[in-house]
């Protein structure tokens, strides 16, 4: 049976707390392990940790923390299958995407030990009497914050450039998907070589852990991703002690299907866009805005696309099951809220149930057509497999119906006119735009929100500006 203690210093620490919480298997809805439920003391333990790595890594050559992290890298793949099991265990996620979100967190390492070798300041000309330059500076110690959808891939993003730019990290997963970001710290110290300290995992409930987190004075700047509600709070805890932030908070991705777009990539693209991960990803295309003039013989497309989903636990299914059993039932109760807005469901609406399903927590795909931008469905972030399809008459009132949300995290394009393509991702108030499919990008793409999707970049050459500190120096000579 799984059990799951933090990861500190170099060594797996049960809580100080002494307590565990049961951590359920989302394909079976049985019991599959213990996960420490660690407390204050334990935080503590760990930002201490961190700080006094510091003062090495910090100092150590670029090129030699590169060297460090490539090695990572090339372990993760050979951890490959053991990651991926755990990951896949914990979260639900079918068998046959590990291999790529695997070789996805690698992917991280590898290109920010090579970028940080080249990132360097600027020399500034003041004429001949003063010699000024920049050079950007590590936070120092650095809190993650991390969700339970996506455990290694959205940890790497953030830790991988923290730890290239010489900060050391205090990582926090969720309590529902711990396991396989401590055997990334295991594998990061036990086999890669990072030293004790610059690499810790703290388990426990996010409640009482990220607030600590947030308030300790050793803590130099902190990345979540997560909720909007939980992002707003850590927002107020950072602005009293002016901390730093880096957010990715909710998303209501608006994905647009013009007149001239190829309908069947669309259909297969869509599909994927608010099925993928069981919906389980904040930039899913869950708002499908759709031309009038090719709404009906879309639409057919779509549940065609849906309708050929595998649901299950199986290595080869399309959609695995929902990760935790509050976010099932909340799932469940936007059918209600639809049934109360007049909605009916094209296809899905419901719990998936079969003998091969069990008592895991399988929701169906779900299209409901019909939908305006003021219903309820259109305006929350469910985080689940249920897409909005929404009818549009000409691109000014596309851009009109996909800026009119509070979120800005994600959108789609589909379509083969390049100008239109062009005018409406500079018009669209998102983050990402993504034409022609609908992913989540690459590690070298900038990814972030606008509005209340929050702000600074993870992913790309610009994160590194968000994990260090610039500093000018000025020089009489």
């Amino acid at each position: 049976m799984l059990k799951v203690n933090s990861y500190i210093g170099g060594h797996l620490v049960q809580p100080s707390t002494g307590h565990y919480v049961d951590k359920i298997d989302p394909r079976t809805g049985e019991k599959m392990g213990e996960v420490a439920n660690s407390g204050p003391q334990d935080v503590e333990f760990a930002i201490h940790n961190a700080d006094q790595a510091l003062p090495a890594w910090r100092n150590m050559r670029p090129s030699e923390r590169g060297r460090i992290l490539i090695e990572l890298a090339r372990v993760i793949r050979l951890s490959e299958d053991r990651l991926g099991a755990l990951e896949s265990a914990e979260t639900g996620k079918p068998g046959r995407e590990m291999a790529t979100l695997m070789d996805l967190t690698a992917q991280y390492f590898e290109f920010y030990a090579g970028l940080v070798n080249v990132m360097d300041g600027e020399v500034i000309n003041q004429g001949p009497d003063y010699h000024v330059y920049t050079r950007r500076d590590p936070f120092g110690v650095i809190g993650a914050i991390l969700p339970w959808n996506a455990p290694l891939h959205q940890a790497a993003r953030a830790i991988a450039p923290a730890l290239a730019t010489g900060n050391t990290v205090v990582a926090k997963p969720s309590e529902h998907t711990s396991a396989s970001l401590v055997g990334l710290a295991r594998i990061a110290v036990e086999e890669a070589g990072v030293p004790a300290g610059v690499f810790n995992v703290v388990v426990g409930k996010g409640s009482v852990i990220g607030p600590v987190m947030a308030r300790h004075p050793l803590m130099r700047k902190i990345s979540f991703t997560g909720g909007l509600t939980a992002g707003q709070e850590l927002g107020r805890i950072a602005a009293e002690r002016i901390l730093p932030l880096t957010l990715e908070l909710g998303g209501k991705s608006a994905n647009i299907v013009f007149d001239d777009a190829d309908l069947d990539a669309a259909a297969k693209g869509a599909t994927t866009a608010f099925t993928w991960n069981s919906g389980q990803w904040c930039a899913a295309g869950t708002r499908l805005l759709v031309q009038e003039s090719i709404h009906d013989r879309f639409v057919e497309k779509l549940l065609a696309e849906v309708a050929a989903l595998r649901i299950g636990p199986q290595f080869d299914a399309t959609s695995g099951p929902i990760t935790t059993h509050a976010q099932f039932e909340k799932i469940q109760s936007y059918f209600q809220i639809a049934e109360r807005e007049g909605l009916k469901p094209a296809i899905g609406g419901k719990v998936a149930s079969g003998a091969q399903l069990g008592g895991g927590w399988y929701i169906e795909p779900t299209v409901y057509t019909g939908v305006t931008n003021d219903m309820t469905l259109a305006k929350e972030e469910i985080f689940g497999p249920i897409v909005c399809v929404i009818p549009f008459k000409d691109e000014a009132d596309a851009l009109r119906i996909a800026n009119d949300s509070e979120f800005g995290l994600g959108a789609g394009i589909w379509s083969r006119d390049i100008g239109r393509v062009h005018r409406v991702a500079a018009s669209l108030d998102a983050g990402r735009i993504v034409v022609n499919e609908y992913s989540g990008g690459f590690v070298q793409t900038p990814c972030g929100g606008f509005k209340q999707s929050g702000y600074g970049r993870e992913q790309g050459i610009d994160a590194l500006s968000h994990y260090t500190q610039l500093k000018s120096v000025i020089i009489r000579l």
